[in-house]
């Protein structure tokens, strides 16, 4: 083995031309540095917490990179804008229930559940009432579909209403009290 690869492998400290080791080239153990950060991490979430606190910032401003944080407040919502998403929110989950009941009866009647109701009916009341009995007269495909599309745009206008009425209380809200405090972080 060289020189020049013992060089690459090797974990300690070359020493320096003084013959002495370099402390300055030198990491610490894995359980330092660890304990480090973490203390750190502390630090900066207890600078954050507490915002008077000057000492605990300029602690945790003493790391090799520290994150950058901001609190701000959400004080007022636009009631227009969460309209028009609560709209297109709505109709999205309109279209997602009609579809979804649509597959459930479909599958229901490949199962031939259907049937076999229609023939439980037949079995447990018996005579001439129960031949004519057809249980999709009352559940059927297209019956369940139109009350579910009814369901679907009473959905549509009440979602709508209601999220346009949160948006306003929330304003008469953080009016009053000052809103929602969030902190953000920006990534290391």
């Amino acid at each position: 083995m060289t020189d020049r690869s013992a060089d690459r492998t090797s974990t300690r400290t070359a020493p320096d031309r003084t013959g002495a080791a370099s402390d300055a080239t030198a990491r610490p153990p894995l359980g330092e540095r660890i304990s480090a950060k973490l203390s750190r991490s502390v630090d900066e979430h207890r600078a954050s917490s507490e915002p008077g606190s000057t000492t605990m910032a300029t602690k945790a401003a003493t790391g090799a990179r520290p994150t950058r944080r901001a609190r701000l407040r959400l004080t007022r919502v636009d009631p227009w804008s969460v309209m028009k998403t609560a709209f297109l929110l709505s109709i999205a989950f309109g279209i997602v229930t009609i579809v979804s009941v649509l597959m459930v009866w479909t599958v229901l009647d490949a199962a031939g559940v259907w049937t076999s109701i229609n023939n439980t009916v037949r079995d447990v009341v018996g005579g001439q009432e129960a031949g004519n009995f057809d249980v999709t007269n009352y559940v059927g495909t297209s019956r369940v579909l139109g009350f579910t599309m009814v369901v679907a745009v009473i959905d549509v206008v009440l979602l709508t209403a209601i999220a346009t009425l949160g948006a306003f209380l929330y304003n008469m809200a953080a009016a009053l009290l000052g809103g929602i405090e969030v902190t953000l972080a920006e990534d290391s």
